[in-house]
């Protein structure tokens, strides 16, 4: 699908303009950590990576409804991607030994941190599993940004409109100085921050210091939110 059809047809027709590609590490294991701004990044980013990437999928692509849940299911099966549970603590963890095997066959393992869509095209605060994973397995962390797929298919788009991405990589993070200290909360904290505010500085979008999913939580209920700190224009 990748080399011989959906590749070249998503190339075709969406142009990604790339930068950085030579950043993704020819060979070896490494994290290729990125926002999600759009359905669409499942196919575009991986479609312009000469490698293969397994990424940990949430569980609902697989146990969707109907006709649309069977085919979701199935492509993600077919491309080798891995359903995470994503309720609770012990779900986190199981994302985590699954993304470790990833990476102990020497493999991509593609994140996005955020844990879920952006719903208003913001960068929101990263989850700490990246940092884990990075640290326990001591492989680097090559930030991406997908820039103008919030605008092609934002959340309730089904049908993506046809216009023209960019997917930005950016230097490998090497984390080696923490390696042995994954069980510390501050250090994963700091660990993940630094990749958040490199995906940041790629992308150029405001940055939300909230989780994701707390704040659509708080907005589908009506509740009024603290106005959370912002890094507006990439900048601290």
């Amino acid at each position: 699908m990748k080399y011989v059809l959906l590749g070249p047809l998503l190339k075709l027709l969406f142009r990604p303009r790339i930068e950085g590609l030579d950043q993704v590490p020819a060979e070896g294991a490494a994290i290729v950590a990125g926002n999600h701004l759009s359905f669409s990044d499942h196919f575009l980013m991986p479609a312009v990576l000469e490698r293969r990437i397994t990424f940990l999928a949430k569980q609902e692509y697989f146990t969707g409804p109907g006709l649309k849940g069977r085919l979701t299911a199935a492509f993600f099966r077919a491309a080798g991607q891995i359903p995470v549970d994503r309720s609770g603590k012990e779900a986190g963890q199981a994302a985590i030994r699954e993304g470790l095997g990833v990476l102990g066959r020497g493999e991509l393992l593609g994140i996005y941190p955020e844990g879920t869509r952006s719903h208003d095209g913001r960068l929101y605060k990263g989850k700490v599993g990246v940092a884990v994973m990075a640290l326990r397995a001591g492989v680097p962390v090559v930030p991406c940004a997908m820039v103008g797929t919030f605008e092609i298919q934002p959340p309730g788009r089904v049908v993506p409109r046809i216009r023209r991405v960019a997917i930005r990589f950016g230097e490998p993070l090497d984390f080696s100085r923490f390696a042995g200290q994954e069980g510390e909360k501050a250090v994963v904290r700091a660990v993940t921050d630094e990749i958040m505010y490199e995906i940041l500085r790629l992308s150029g979008q405001e940055y939300v210091d909230e989780y994701a999913a707390v704040v659509k939580a708080a907005e589908a209920e009506g509740a009024p939110d603290e106005e959370p700190r912002k890094f507006p224009g990439g900048e601290r």
